[in-house]
């Protein structure tokens, strides 16, 4: 992927290039509002990555004009500010995604792949699948080798987005975010609950785990 960091802190600025950088992408770097904007809009980025605080032209007034000149390519801010407040406004100017500074490489990486798989104008998925687990997103039907798999609500949106995903590590923050639609940490280990429920389910009866435990990051669905 192609991904455009508009980030004035130096040694931010090489972190996050670094990162990216590992994990295979093409990494462009400028450091401020009004350069980060031109940019945006001159070249064809899969992913964008905006800190809030710019000199010349601040990271919400830059996504908010690059999105009023028709520019697509989707979003992250990078913020110290954290409270929920901010969130939406960074998403309310036209962000598709708000991580909080200090982050951890991992789910920096992380988010920036699932923005990136936004992007394409492909054909809507309705069929999502990871080795033999398959599910369809019309009929709302889990199957794993032919095996009916009955899922709650909540814990079919889970699986669904860990299926997204697949193959790549999500954060408990990741989950919160998308699945629970809570922007802070409730406390509580209604995540841990959920995915103790949904291993027992998709693995309990086959040979090979698809729901694997990152330390210290996460969690990942992989065949």
């Amino acid at each position: 992927m192609n991904v455009l960091v508009i980030e004035d802190d130096l040694q931010n600025a090489e972190f996050i290039e670094q990162v990216l950088t590992d994990a295979g992408h093409k990494v462009d770097v400028v450091h401020d509002g009004d350069r980060g904007l031109a940019m945006a809009r001159s070249g064809n980025f899969d992913a964008m990555v905006v800190d809030r605080m710019l000199p010349e032209k601040d990271g919400l007034t830059l996504v908010r004009e690059y999105r009023d000149g028709g520019g697509a390519s989707p979003a992250l801010f990078l913020s110290a500010l954290t409270e929920t407040d901010h969130k939406v406004e960074g998403l309310k100017a036209g962000g598709d995604d708000y991580l909080a500074k200090p982050f951890e490489p991992v789910e920096l990486a992380a988010r920036v792949e699932a923005l990136g798989r936004r992007q394409g104008g492909d054909a809507p998925v309705t069929v999502l699948k990871a080795g033999e687990l398959e599910m369809d997103l019309l009929s709302r039907k889990v199957h794993r080798g032919g095996q009916k798999i009955d899922l709650q609500p909540r814990e079919f949106r889970l699986l669904e987005y860990l299926m997204r995903n697949a193959g790549q590590v999500v954060t408990r923050t990741m989950l919160l975010e998308k699945v629970w639609d809570y922007h802070f940490d409730p406390q509580t280990n209604v995540i841990d609950v959920h995915i103790s429920r949904l291993r027992a389910k998709i693995d309990k009866d086959f040979d090979e785990p698809l729901l694997h435990t990152v330390r210290g990051a996460g969690y990942r669905l992989q065949a």
